[in-house]
């Protein structure tokens, strides 16, 4: 909704989607399953589990994990039901003690008020939810309704902290304050350094920053053992260069993610040509702790091989203003053409490194630019002697 009006570009990605907000869908190649969505969501369908009720055990996430919609469809039917339980334990009390028949006036009832199910059913609302008009009271006539006194009111604050607690935590969840966290739409993956580098940029919208905060790769793809096993996700760890040097990184303003392809990562035989028949799948994992709650959030999204860009890198988005500064977000997930060599990091290395390969190769990228304005410039001298 928001970049609908105008507030968000609408070149990168929300980890999470609002309802009712149409998405641009990425087609997949025939054949070819996401493992993780663009919006985070993991695609995996969990089938044939047999042991349904280990879910009951852990009673509490399972309610928090509910659709709201479930979620309130329970709230409501458990205060229901307990009110409709105690009103006919206590409608059964005061028929066995006499109290619904007409007596005198030195008659002395359990329940004072009672005269049908309707009034036992209201005096249940009144006790549970300690409302009390004051019509209707118990007496010291029958112990056996003190106790029932009792237990409806512990029955009652239970149905309360676990109702309340699962609606707080829903409405709470860690999930909401990862809508605010992005991701480029694209990866990219160029020199930098001499280095040939997988990037991906990431920024958190909100003022309020992510403590803690750091960022995971993982390369999903099917491989097949020496054995002869066929793994079909198997997820590989890579390492990343952190652009600010520390175990964490500070998300203030938008960051790029790099990840140096050398001889330790699963890029490093892919080059650009492979990149279009690859099956892969780069998953990014962004973790920190909310600031203002103290609950730890996670942000994930993909790239398959068709949205890395190679030969790409992203376009500055930060830029001194008035003695601070200031960064556009209409460019975050822009990028530019940059000169890179097509072939893998392995051959580069073989060759020697980017500047030997481009010697060898004869590959002169950026002062080919200047030898053109040199050649027009003496056929220009040509043309006026």
């Amino acid at each position: 909704m928001l970049s609908r009006k105008g507030l968000i570009p609408e070149d990168y990605l929300l980890t999470r989607l609002a309802e009712g907000v149409v998405q641009p869908k990425f087609i997949a190649k025939p054949g070819k399953a996401r493992f993780v969505a663009k919006n985070g969501t993991c695609n995996v369908a969990h089938t044939n589990i047999r042991e349904q009720g280990r879910f009951l055990q852990d009673v509490f996430t399972t309610l928090v994990d509910l659709k709201w919609l479930h979620t309130l469809v329970i709230f409501t039917m458990s205060f229901l039901c307990s009110w409709l339980l105690f009103g006919m334990i206590w409608w059964l009390v005061a028929f066995a003690h006499g109290d619904l028949d007409q007596r005198g006036n030195d008659f002395v009832p359990c329940v004072t008020g009672i005269h049908s199910f309707s009034s036992a059913f209201l005096f249940s609302i009144e006790v549970q939810v300690t409302i009390g008009f004051g019509a209707r009271m118990i007496t010291e006539e029958c112990v056996s309704a003190i106790i029932i006194l009792i237990v409806q009111n512990i029955v009652g604050l239970v149905i309360n902290a676990i109702m309340l607690g699962c609606i707080f935590m829903k409405t709470a969840q860690a999930n909401r304050r990862a809508e605010t966290l992005i991701f480029s739409k694209h990866a990219v993956i160029s020199v930098r350094n001499n280095k040939l580098c997988f990037m991906v940029r990431i920024g958190d919208l909100r003022k309020s920053m992510i403590i803690s905060a750091s960022v995971r790769m993982q390369v999903v793809r099917k491989t097949t053992t020496e054995e002869g096993e066929v793994v079909p996700l198997d997820q590989i760890d890579i390492h990343m260069d952190n652009p600010v040097g520390t175990n964490g990184i500070f998300l203030v303003s938008p960051l790029i993610i790099c990840h140096v392809i050398d001889k330790d990562s699963p890029l490093y035989d892919m080059c650009a040509s492979d990149l279009q028949h690859e099956e892969l799948e780069v998953v990014v994992v962004l973790e920190g702790v909310v600031e203002t709650t103290g609950i730890t959030t996670q942000a994930r999204t993909s790239y398959v091989a068709d949205e890395i860009l190679w030969g790409q890198r992203f376009v500055p988005t930060v830029a001194a203003e008035d003695g601070m500064y200031a960064v556009d977000y209409s460019k975050f997930g822009n990028t530019v053409k940059v000169p890179t060599p097509c072939c893998s990091a392995k051959k580069l290395d073989s060759a020697g490194g980017i500047a030997r390969f481009k010697l060898s190769e004869g590959v002169t990228l950026r002062p080919s630019v200047r030898r053109r304005q040199a050649s027009s410039g003496m056929r220009r001298s040509r043309m006026d002697v």
